[in-house]
């Protein structure tokens, strides 16, 4: 069974007396373990695709399956119980809490997760140091650089061990470096086993993904296998 399964999904907006399609009869298919880029321009529907796969938004119509359950039919409480407990988010504005140290903000998800507080601080650890920030802990945003932070960002996305990362232009407010180091480490998670779904717009993002769906006109414009991807197939038959 996939992870992900969305069949026939469309949602739509009123603005005043014009319904806006934002996707149109989407059907797609993510496995667990895969490394998916969704890319496509401004007005594409990428953004409505991203909100609808992070369960911040359902759909107008058809059928969207997340690890077993059918997400497009529950209420706002059951949609966050599941974003807590199935998705971890990477946003490209990092999203931390000035005041907390890089430890605490880490931390953050499993206290709305009822966690016991002697069980968070060694999750919160063990998901700094799996991204490289085993010595910067007790360090606040303002004392790590944008890459630092977005390391932050990505280990508050791995504490709850979710079915599913997704990162919504995760390299955006970073120089080309520090984007490739990020990059680098979301690389290293799927490595690990982790599923990626990376929304982004640009082409050379994208190629670090297995697979590119791009989206254009609220459809699917095509859903192609990379050229990393297939480098890797033909590296493991060697």
């Amino acid at each position: 069974m996939s992870l992900i399964r969305l069949t026939n999904v469309s949602k739509c907006y009123l603005m005043g007396q014009e319904t806006i399609h934002a996707l149109r009869e989407i059907s797609v298919a993510i496995e667990a373990g895969e490394y998916v880029a969704i890319m496509g321009p401004s007005g594409s529907g990428k953004s409505t695709l991203m909100n609808l796969l992070g369960c911040l938004d359902t759909p107008t119509s058809g059928e969207y399956i997340l690890n077993g359950s059918n997400v497009a039919q529950m209420n706002d409480d059951r949609l966050a119980e599941i974003r807590n407990k199935e998705i971890g988010f990477v946003f490209q504005t990092f999203h931390l809490l000035p005041r907390a140290t890089a430890l605490q903000n880490v931390a953050l998800p499993l206290v709305y997760a009822g966690i016991p507080p002697h069980e968070r601080e060694p999750m919160a650890r063990r998901a700094l140091e799996e991204v490289g920030l085993g010595d910067r802990m007790t360090h606040r945003p303002n004392e790590l650089s944008g890459g630092q932070r977005q390391r932050v960002a990505i280990a508050r996305a791995l504490v709850n061990s979710p079915s599913l990362i997704l990162a919504d232009e995760p390299t955006g407010n970073l120089d080309t470096q520090t984007g490739d180091e990020i990059m680098a480490v979301l690389g290293h998670l799927h490595q690990s086993g982790k599923t990626l779904i990376l929304v982004t717009h640009e082409e050379d993002i994208a190629l670090h993904a297995r697979r590119i769906v791009r989206i254009r006109d609220g459809r699917i414009a095509s859903d192609e296998t990379t050229a990393t991807s297939q480098t890797s197939l033909l590296s493991a038959k060697a």
